[in-house]
């Protein structure tokens, strides 16, 4: 009897409903196969055949699956790059993949290795979204070196994303904070960059201008290049050079071509017509004046023009430059380094303004894996302690079971929210949940005690009343205290206050509503 009073309360159906719609949210799936695709590059084989690059609005599940190549069944993200090993250049690549069928010619990268252009990752089980301390990678905390407009700092964030996204970084969190102050901040999470790309990559204005004696050709970006290569046909490390030996290792040269807009072709037309032509000893002809290269207003390169260009509107010329090593292979892997910045700079211009590196905190994906074990495993040990404590104290398990079942809840309802607004659980979520957990025991003893220990004066609803009176007032406390710090430390303590405001407010509107009235049925006599 006291069952069925218990299901059929409002407030209990209305916990039931919430419970539902956060498992449809965190999907549960243990079931999924083959790997996620992480990024695909641009101008490769397979975005090419149709594959495309997964954008970070995405929900885990959502993204494009591999699940065989070749015939072959594909389980991890070392089965895939396994199968890579066995491919031949211009070898036909059969991917199938939970969307569609894909067929296209494997490539060698630029270091003579097969690459498909996709980066992958294990395949997720939940829409759950683990941030960068529980997954792994690299969080860069950016600050403008001067006062920046809401206009411009749109631009700014777009083009931060689109530069990440020209070097194979698709799936990266961008977002603009700003601290009690009112400073503006960028802050960063993405995987596979390191310290020193980071301060090139982003933190550079990246303001390319290529000139002819004082006067400007073009600048990077889409308004004067229209398109830039990046696949091994027509960018890598020269052939015609290579790499060569120098007083203190090597050097190696680097090559991509570029297409320029009419505009700026015309531009280079009108002022190679006025160059005079001269020899080399060679018996090769050039222009008397270079194609000098300036990356923030710092020459890093000077081409020679060929007089087969003078006064000629063409739109597709060849960029170039150099990486040097103490052997060929670092000269080789800093050449084309160097080379995959340009060219983010060169398709994506400049920043609108320059930046600072305030902060870079890397984690690898090993030890995220560790602090995410550690973290159910201390979640399991206290809701174990828990029970304990609860049982001796009031040594009744119709007591101790609600407030466990309730607890669980708790933790699933705020699973659920951040699983359907695409929340990123870090380890200031995880410490938000811990803090929701350690509040709802309290309010349960609260309300249990109420309940049990009240003074007989009080009827059952004046009991009710007073215990969430109670829990109210300590919910208001604590969702002041943590306002302050969604504003705090340049919005890193962002996922610390939402987990805990959130979790709280499920809590103490649904769940803990709930085991009020489930203990007023069970324990009423």
């Amino acid at each position: 009897m006291k069952f069925k009073k218990i299901f059929t309360h409002w407030k209990v159906i209305l916990l039931l409903l919430f419970l539902v719609f956060a498992l449809v949210a965190i999907k549960p799936s243990p079931w999924v196969e083959g790997v996620t695709i992480k990024s695909v590059a641009i101008n490769s084989s397979a975005a090419q055949a149709g594959i495309e690059n997964p954008t970070s609005q995405l929900s885990p599940l959502a993204r494009e699956r591999i699940i065989s190549i070749n015939g072959e069944k594909i389980n991890s993200p070392a089965d895939y790059y396994s199968k890579l090993t066995n491919l031949v250049e211009n070898q036909t690549v059969y991917v199938v993949t939970n969307k569609q069928n894909y067929n296209f010619l494997s490539h060698t990268d630029n270091l003579g290795k097969i690459d498909l252009g996709i980066k992958v990752n294990e395949a997720p089980i939940t829409n759950l979204r683990k941030g960068l301390d529980l997954a792994g990678g690299t969080r860069v905390l950016l600050k403008p070196t001067e006062k920046i407009s809401a206009s411009d700092l749109d631009i700014l964030l777009e083009t931060l994303k689109e530069r990440l996204n020209v070097y194979g970084l698709a799936d990266v969190v961008v977002r603009s904070s700003t601290d009690l102050s009112g400073d503006v901040y960028i802050l960063i999470e993405m995987a596979g960059v390191t310290e020193d790309e980071v301060k090139e990559l982003l933190a550079k204005q990246g303001k390319f201008e290529a000139k002819i004696g004082n006067e400007t050709v073009f600048f990077g970006g889409k308004k004067d290049i229209t398109y830039v290569c990046r696949s091994a046909e027509c960018s890598g490390i020269d052939p015609s050079q290579g790499c060569y030996k120098i007083s203190e290792g090597y050097a190696c040269r680097f090559f991509f071509s570029i297409t320029l807009s009419p505009e700026a072709a015309k531009r280079q037309g009108n002022l190679t017509s006025g160059l005079s032509v001269i020899s080399e000893t060679d018996g090769s002809y050039y222009l008397s004046q270079n194609l000098d290269l300036f990356l923030d207003d710092k020459q890093v390169d000077t081409l020679k023009i060929g007089s087969e260009l003078k006064g000629k509107v063409t739109t597709d010329i060849q960029i170039s430059g150099s990486g040097t090593g103490r052997t060929t292979e670092e000269a080789s892997k800093v050449s084309l380094d160097n080379m995959k910045r340009l060219q983010a700079v060169i398709i994506t211009g400049s920043l609108p303004v320059k930046l600072d590196v305030v902060k870079i905190d890397t984690i690898s994906p090993v030890l995220g894996k560790e602090f995410l074990n550690n973290v159910l495993y201390v979640g399991l040990f206290v809701l174990i302690a828990v029970s304990g404590v609860v049982l001796i104290i009031y040594r009744k398990l119709k007591i101790v079971l609600p407030m466990v079942l309730i607890l669980i809840s708790e933790v699933v309802l705020v699973l659920g929210f951040a699983a359907l607004v695409g929340w990123n659980l870090d380890l200031a979520s995880i410490a938000g949940i811990l803090i929701m957990v350690g509040t709802a025991v309290d309010h349960l003893i609260i309300i249990t005690d109420e309940t049990i220990k009240g003074e007989f004066v009080y009827d059952w609803k004046e009991k009710m009343k007073r215990a969430m009176i109670i829990v109210l007032t300590a919910y208001l406390t604590v969702c002041s205290g943590m306002i302050p710090l969604w504003f705090a430390g340049a919005g890193l303590l962002k996922g610390f206050a939402f987990t805990t405001i959130i979790g709280l407010s499920f809590g103490v509107l649904i769940a803990r509503s709930a085991y009020a009235a489930i203990a007023e049925i069970l324990l009423k006599e």
